[in-house]
C-alpha cells in the first residue's frame, strides 16, 4: 500500500518567512521545512495497481503554470484546534487544478473529498492547544504575506510515517504549462 497525495512544491525563497511564523504556540509540533507543500488532493492508501492508474490519470491533467502567493494564516478545528497553516491565495487556476486532481480520484473509484479545497501550507500539528492559544498566536501573524512565486509542476508524493515527522517522497512529477 502507498499513502499518496498530489501537491505543489513551495519555493525555497519563501521558506524563511514560513519558518519565522513557527514560534510560541503551546502544543505545536512544528513541521520541518522539507515537509512544506500545498496539497491539491489527498488520496490515502492505494495499492500498487491503483497508484499506477493514478499516475496515468494525473499525467493527463492540463493546467497552466501557476503564480502562487501566501497571505494570512489560519487553523483547522475551531473547538479543538488540530493544525495551523499559512493561507495560499486561491485563484481560479489553482482551484481548477485541484478539481482535476479530484476528478482523477473519482475516476480511480475513490470517494469524493468531503472537505472544501482550502489551499494552505501546514506549519504545525497541534496537541492540546486551546482556541485561545491559537487566537493569541494568530493575531500578530494575521498580516503575513509572501512574495509571489511560479509553480511549473506538481508532484505525486508518498507519505512515510515513522519516528518523528512523516517523510514525503516525490514519486512522480507532472509539468504545468504545456
Amino acid at each position: 500500500m502507498y499513502r499518496l497525495f498530489a501537491a505543489l512544491p513551495v519555493d525555497p525563497d519563501i521558506i524563511p518567512g514560513l519558518k519565522a511564523l513557527q514560534t510560541v504556540l503551546p502544543g505545536a509540533s512544528w513541521r520541518p521545512e522539507r515537509n512544506f507543500h500545498i496539497t491539491l488532493r489527498f488520496f490515502g492508501d492505494l495499492t500498487h495497481s491503483q497508484a499506477r492508474d493514478l499516475d496515468d490519470l494525473l499525467g493527463e491533467i492540463k493546467s497552466p503554470a501557476l503564480e502562487i502567493w501566501l497571505e494570512g494564516i489560519g487553523w483547522f478545528g475551531r473547538r479543538e484546534p488540530r493544525s495551523v497553516w499559512a493561507r495560499v491565495r486561491q485563484t481560479d487556476e489553482l482551484s481548477a487544478l485541484a478539481s482535476q486532481c479530484e476528478r482523477a480520484a473519482r475516476r480511480l473509484g475513490l470517494p469524493a473529498d468531503r472537505r472544501n479545497f482550502t489551499p494552505h501550507v501546514t506549519l504545525a500539528y497541534l496537541h492540546g492547544t486551546t482556541p485561545e492559544d491559537v487566537t493569541a498566536w494568530a493575531e500578530p501573524r494575521h498580516g503575513y504575506r509572501s512574495d509571489a512565486f511560479w509553480v511549473n509542476s506538481f508532484h505525486l508524493y508518498s507519505s512515510h510515517m515513522g519516528e518523528g515527522p512523516s517523510r514525503y517522497v516525490a514519486e512522480a512529477d507532472y509539468v504545468l504549462g504545456e
